[in-house]
């Protein structure tokens, strides 16, 4: 019984490693690239418009893709990701939760290092790796490592400066910018206010 006993607390603590481990995995910033620094959280809130994405499952065939983000009771950020399957005709939904990683800066900022979870206790890395400051108008993100990508907009459509501009720099960083998807967003969509997200 003891052999059995020690047997079993020795499989849960490999276990509980392992997953100290993959969670460590998931929750990194890539190598050779920086998170962007004084972000205010409260005007990053709003609904972002998916420009151009590396592929992932979680997101495959879905267009006008959007992602909101408003505050949580708990000083977090709700989380909803939103996209239209053009095949099955339906929108597919995610709610989620994400929370800065870093404490706050001195002058009520964070770092762009945050985690976010759709699947209960576990979560993943969300970086803030290059941003509008200060209208906040696009941002750049990636995941833990580069086959996790992302540009975001206020509106439907970027301008293609822009858009090149921070291709050519997720190029430099190394992401795989020849792979991208680049997001159908619906000229049909009028509710959205361009700059509504920027104080006056």
């Amino acid at each position: 019984m003891m052999q059995a006993a020690k047997a079993m607390m020795t499989i849960r603590n490999q276990l509980m490693m392992l997953c100290a481990l993959m969670m460590t995995s998931c929750m990194g910033v890539p190598d050779g690239i920086k998170v962007v620094n004084s972000i205010d959280a409260n005007q990053y809130l709003g609904t972002w418009y998916e420009i151009t994405r590396l592929d992932h499952s979680f997101e495959r065939g879905l267009v006008n893709v959007t992602a909101t983000y408003s505050l949580r009771d708990d000083g977090g950020i709700k989380v909803v990701n939103r996209g239209f399957n053009p095949e099955t005709k339906k929108w597919k939904e995610a709610e989620g939760k994400a929370y800065f990683v870093d404490p706050k800066n001195t002058d009520g900022s964070y770092n762009g290092k945050l985690k976010v979870s759709f699947f209960g206790p576990f979560y993943g890395a969300y970086n803030i790796i290059e941003l509008d400051k200060p209208y906040y108008n696009y941002v750049m993100l990636c995941g833990p490592d580069k086959s996790y990508f992302w540009i975001l907009s206020r509106t439907p459509q970027l301008p293609y400066p822009i858009k090149q501009h921070l291709i050519a720099k997720a190029k430099e960083l190394g992401f795989a910018t020849d792979q991208l998807i680049y997001v159908s967003q619906s000229t049909d969509i009028v509710d959205y206010e361009a700059g509504r997200h920027v104080r006056h």
